[in-house]
């Protein structure tokens, strides 16, 4: 009796079910009908250039993890005009489902121990701003006290002569405290000056100089603040944009992107948009 073939490949029940096609070729061929190229998707988006072609391509490792990859592909979504929740749907499925949180666990690689700082900071700004006041006040309230005294002084030892106008003596009122709103005093105008906060929640950062040089690569906590100077350029990754808030140059340009969002960004001397 002869034996019966051997089948050595999968079961025709372990077969995937076609779902049409895949996340990365309805993106692609919703940005060609647009009329639309990788670099202008871009650009609207804040995305980079390989992470947009890696996404049409499927491959979701260059974005990150699962957070910023559902972030890169509701913004590609909304770019080319397909329904981004259907798109986000079907990468959760193919991904162990949707996540428990909207916020990611870790926002930085784990790369070891870190040290990190302490997840506040003192409000030293208000603190200086206050004692501010109390000196300014101060000091309006003796020179107050003085120009008092002295009319008082010499209303006594040098009498009116009769029928003359008695003097009109203006009530002295302490100077305003002068309070600055920005960020960065006096920012120098041969260098660029970038300072970020975070607000809202933590964001994972990395800031460069001109030649190239690490200034910071950390988690930027709640509360927490960097600033940074160069005379020539500061780049910048943030991982999530939505909320960091950024001041280049003594200007407030809001926050850096989106929730969620990883921006990268560059600024030069006396120019606060992005290079």
């Amino acid at each position: 009796m002869g034996k019966s073939p051997r089948n050595d490949g999968p079961d025709e029940a372990e077969l995937p079910v076609d779902q049409g096609p895949s996340i990365g070729r309805v993106l692609a061929s919703a940005r060609i009908a647009a009329g639309l190229t990788v670099d202008q998707v871009s650009t609207s988006t804040r995305v980079r250039v390989p992470i947009v072609h890696a996404i049409e391509e499927d491959d979701f490792d260059r974005c990150g993890g699962d957070f910023y990859a559902r972030g890169n592909i509701r913004l590609l979504a909304r770019a080319v005009g397909v329904d981004g929740d259907a798109l986000i749907a079907r990468y959760d499925a193919a991904h162990g489902g949707s996540p428990a949180s909207k916020r990611p666990t870790q926002l930085m690689p784990d790369t070891g121990p870190m040290r990190v700082s302490d997840h506040r900071r003192p409000n030293w700004t208000a603190a200086m701003v206050a004692a501010i006041v109390a000196v300014v006040a101060l000091i309006g309230f003796n020179l107050f006290s003085g120009s008092s005294r002295d009319a008082g002084a010499g209303s006594a030892s040098a009498p009116l002569p009769s029928g003359a106008a008695s003097p009109v003596t203006a009530s002295a009122q302490p100077p305003a405290p002068e309070t600055s709103l920005a960020p960065i005093a006096a920012a120098p105008a041969d260098k660029v000056t970038v300072k970020l906060v975070a607000e809202k929640d933590k964001s994972w950062v990395t800031a460069k100089d001109s030649k190239g040089k690490s200034l910071f690569s950390n988690n930027l906590e709640s509360g927490q603040d960097q600033t940074f100077t160069d005379p020539k350029k500061i780049t910048l990754v943030i991982g999530n944009a939505g909320a960091v808030h950024l001041y280049v140059n003594g200007k407030d340009l809001g926050p850096a992107g989106a929730e969620g969002q990883v921006v990268h960004l560059t600024y030069t001397p006396g120019d606060p948009q992005a290079g």
